[in-house]
């Protein structure tokens, strides 16, 4: 008898893969800058609390996210019923996607950016609109704002972005904001935003009162360093983005020990500070370190850097001869832009042995 093989849906052919980092199963002394994961550990506290929440594990957790809604709500001035909770901010970008694109519908975003926004289009049937950055490796505000037409439904802006480490100050986000029309959903996704100096990072928070159609997309696994949790939230301009989000979701997208950890995350701002300033410095020596070997970064305003190796240097040797040395790091071509490299800040010490070796190889 022949067998025959499953038979997929098309929009699984469109969807790429998405490139996740190496080294997860390597030893501990491998300096892992791969994936802008935090290097602090999680608080001792906000272990504690997840750990609680593991006593009730027969139980299925708050499918309504709302203790952690409250708390959001109270740290950020906006209703609850205008917070959106995800399983990391990258499930509710796809929630976005499934409830508001299909075909004949069209999607803006910038390119290179985060790897998630191509899934969007290709899962749904939408048309994906890339508008190129420009030379400072920024968005280009005016040539995306040229791209919206009657069919657009979305609108995308990383600030600062992932992967090229740039951001773009408050202003220019508020003068487009207000030239995207009103039947469009923009979503400005700030992963990075705590790390940013050019503004307070909660300056776009003043926008959501008179532009229902924004989103403001953020996340615990960066500052927070619960990256393993999988905790997002997006802050909105109304009540109509997240009920349509969780409308397309299965029930019980965060788990309870994510909650919990999130919800005592919030009560330590003091160690999002000083979590700022560490990775500030490690910007600057990293910058330093980069300029001694001849090499320019892109102006980071993120905990990670983006740059062009020399044009000699081949990416894929590059990336494969520093994990010969003990360092993962990202390769531009999977990320939109061959022939760059993307680095987390990591430790001091880690930082330097990344230098050193980037030394070696080149």
């Amino acid at each position: 008898m022949r067998r025959m093989a499953i038979e997929f849906s098309a929009r699984i052919r469109r969807i790429p893969t998405y490139p996740v980092a190496d080294g997860y199963s390597l030893p501990d002394d491998v300096a892992m800058l791969a994936s802008n994961e935090s290097p602090d550990p999680p608080l001792p506290a906000v272990v504690q609390a997840a750990q609680r929440a593991l006593a009730a594990l027969n139980r299925y957790p708050d499918p309504s996210n709302s203790t952690l809604k409250r708390a959001l709500g109270n740290r950020y001035g906006v209703p609850t019923s205008r917070v959106a909770i995800g399983n990391g901010s990258c499930d509710i970008l796809l929630a976005a996607g499934e409830a508001l694109l299909e075909p004949g519908a069209e999607l803006v975003y910038a390119w290179p950016s985060f790897s998630v926004y191509p899934h969007l289009a290709a899962a749904s049937g939408a048309r994906a609109i890339t508008v190129a950055l420009d030379d400072d490796h920024r968005h280009d505000l005016d040539a995306m704002a040229r791209e919206i037409t009657v069919a657009t439904r979305l609108v995308i802006v990383c600030n600062p972005n992932n992967p090229t480490s740039t951001a773009l100050p408050f202003a220019e986000i508020a003068a487009f904001v207000d030239t995207v029309p009103r039947h469009v959903a923009l979503i400005v996704d700030e992963a990075y935003c705590e790390f940013n100096l050019l503004d307070d990072p909660d300056s776009t928070l003043d926008l959501l009162g008179s532009h229902p159609n924004l989103v403001l997309l953020r996340t615990f696994s960066k500052i927070h360093a619960l990256a393993g949790l999988r905790v997002g939230f997006a802050l909105c301009g109304s009540e109509d983005f997240p009920r349509a989000v969780d409308q397309v979701r299965q029930p019980f997208f965060c788990n309870a020990a994510a909650q919990a950890a999130a919800i005592e995350a919030l009560k330590h701002q003091d160690a999002v500070a000083e979590r700022v300033e560490r990775a500030v410095v490690a910007r600057v020596e990293m910058e330093a370190g980069l300029n001694a070997l001849g090499i320019e970064p892109a102006e980071s305003q993120t905990n990670f850097c983006w740059f062009d190796l020399p044009q000699e240097a081949d990416e894929a040797e590059v990336v494969k001869r520093l994990a010969e040395r003990g360092v993962l790091v990202r390769a531009g071509k999977a990320l939109g832009r061959a022939g760059a490299l993307r680095v987390t800040y990591g430790t001091a010490a880690q930082n330097v042995r990344f230098l050193d070796a980037l030394g070696e190889v080149l």
